[in-house]
């Protein structure tokens, strides 16, 4: 392994700062749906290498489209006209040991099973067209699979960072997608649809909300209808909020983009729930990070962690795995108020042993660095030492990458 390396943190910690801004797109945001769904053909390509052949095979399932479709929307319900395309792309081991492996099976199962689970109103036979372009991956990378036990070698040059703790603006943005896509408050207001976007932004201590929400329009009756359960949605967003008090003033603002007296026109109405059925196409990659949220203040990793192999492919590995080391030296060394963590991986390398792990805390007292840098290169050594737990939980689908 390379070096570990450990040093004081230049910038305040976020909540501190004067300004911040943070975005969380909801599972029904059609990035989040891409991201979803490849991240659900990954574990279903894991289990069905494992079941088969005992071990896991090469893939990468992080290159996919989800294609807008066309609806018509009218107040009392309104129509498709054209389904959605969900192209899935990259590469996956369609041949072993002389057997087939039905690749775009696996794909669009995994499809239709998350979509049913998660869209209350995309029927996925009916609403979804699919399109699978997994072909099989390139000799030296799938050659990575045969090389002998213990951690596999990395199959990219790459890098990762990941943070701890959230701030107060990531954990409210969070928290309030989670709340309006709960099944307790789809129960209470069926007609919002779980495309649900929540930018957030904090100058000083005054929290300023704007959350974009699909209505389902086979339960809006009219404009007038449409209004007051908008109405009734926003005092309970306010309600929410208040009962945090996390800031000293928030304001929270709903579907802004809705004008009175245009109907269908002006008011954010769908037929599925979803933008994707007809306003918005999505893209792995594009929508949150491993931790949920979108830090526009914060450093975060290039590469899309879903759909990615889970055994292999640093750009997941690290992505994840970051965030996890940092929120392991804010919980072992109490004096660290917030820390970042940065691993770098040569290709074909034991992801245990990355070319760099670097670390930046903060204390509160920088006196205190050098009698608490070796606490923190123990925590980072220490975890890259159980990186094969880690990883197993990945590959169990237990580890969230949106």
């Amino acid at each position: 392994m390379g070096g570990i390396y450990v040093e004081p943190c230049s910038r305040i910690p976020m909540d501190r700062q004067p300004i911040e801004i943070v975005e969380r797109k909801g599972k029904g945001h059609p990035d989040t749906i891409t991201d979803a769904v490849m991240e659900r053909v990954s574990v279903e390509l894991t289990r069905e290498y494992l079941r088969r052949f005992g071990g896991i095979l090469h893939y990468n399932a992080d290159k996919s489209l989800l294609a807008a479709g066309v609806t018509e929307t009218a107040f009392g319900g309104g129509r498709v006209i054209e389904p959605m395309l969900f192209v899935f792309g990259d590469r996956a081991t369609t041949r072993y040991a002389g057997e087939e492996i039905d690749v775009a099976e696996v794909a669009v199962r995994a499809a239709k099973a998350w979509i049913r689970e998660n869209l209350r109103y995309v029927d996925p036979e009916e609403h979804v067209r699919y399109q699978v372009e997994l072909k099989q991956g390139s000799a030296e990378l799938t050659d990575i699979f045969r090389r002998g036990e213990g951690p596999l070698g990395a199959n990219d040059t790459s890098a990762a960072v990941g943070y701890a703790p959230l701030s107060r603006v990531e954990r409210t943005v969070l928290d309030l997608e989670r709340y309006l896509n709960s099944p307790e408050f789809k129960r209470e207001y069926p007609e919002t649809g779980e495309d649900i976007k929540v930018m957030g932004y904090r100058v000083g201590d005054r929290l300023e909300l704007t959350v974009a929400m699909a209505f389902v329009d086979r339960h809006v009756s009219s404009e007038s209808e449409y209004f007051r359960v908008k109405g009734e949605v926003l005092e309970r967003m306010e309600r929410f909020l208040e009962e945090r008090g996390d800031f000293d003033e928030v304001a929270v603002h709903l579907n802004t983009l809705d004008v009175r007296g245009r109907g269908v026109d002006g008011v954010y109405l769908t037929v599925l729930g979803t933008s994707a059925e007809g306003g918005d196409s999505g893209q792995v990659g594009r929508g949150n990070g491993v931790n949920g949220v979108i830090p526009l203040m914060r450093p975060r990793s290039s590469e899309a962690a879903a759909g990615k192999n889970p055994v292999s492919h640093v750009g997941k590995i690290y992505n994840a795995f970051t965030h996890h080391i940092a929120s392991r030296i804010v919980e072992e060394v109490p004096e660290v108020e917030e820390a970042y963590v940065w691993l770098l991986s040569r290709i074909g390398s034991p992801i245990s042993q990355p070319e760099v792990a670097a670390a930046e805390v903060y204390l509160e007292d920088r006196s205190r660095m050098a009698d608490l840098r070796g606490q923190v290169e123990e925590v980072l050594a220490g975890e890259l030492d159980r990186i094969g737990g880690f990883v197993e939980r990945l590959i169990g689908g237990e580890i969230p990458t949106y």
